[in-house]
């Protein structure tokens, strides 16, 4: 096998890996891993902006409304306008919202977070800039992407 076949063979591994995680917390939660981690970072900051749950996890502003209108839907957050500023709307978890992230698994990258932070500086800075050069050849640099390990629907700003 040729090593950009061996490489590919590696990419198509971790989509999988990425892909059975997604189904599973989508089978357990009905939440997709994004989803989550909204919810996750609004219990964190209760009374948060879009743009703050935005910054936090590195999705547009666009995508995030875009998930708190399915998390509204299904009564897990609640929306309320300033009363001193109109135009800034704040974002908490109702109670069925703090119930599915206290009983949901954790996100498949905090288990690869613990062991990435266990390697050498070296070896994080040379598997960072590998990941940015493979992103770089694959021309997704542009594509809105947070920290969350997920499969899905691409988004480009």
């Amino acid at each position: 096998m040729e090593k950009y076949e061996e490489l590919l063979v590696s990419l198509r591994q971790v989509i999988r890996a990425i892909d059975l995680y997604s189904k599973k917390l989508s089978k357990e939660t009905g939440l997709t891993s994004p989803q989550l981690l909204v919810l996750q970072t609004i219990a964190q900051h209760d009374d948060a902006m879009v743009k703050e749950v935005a910054e936090t996890i590195n999705l547009s502003s666009a995508t995030i409304t875009s998930i708190l209108d399915r998390l509204e839907k299904r009564e897990l957050v609640t929306r309320t306008r300033s009363v001193t500023d109109k135009r800034k709307v704040g974002i908490s978890l109702t109670e069925l919202g703090k119930e599915i992230i206290k009983d949901s698994p954790k996100p498949l990258q905090e288990h690869f977070i613990a062991r990435f932070e266990a390697m050498q500086e070296w070896e994080q800075s040379q598997m960072l800039a590998t990941m940015q050069r493979i992103s770089s050849m694959m021309d997704a640099e542009r594509l809105d992407a947070s920290p969350v390990l997920e499969v899905g629907q691409l988004h480009s700003h």
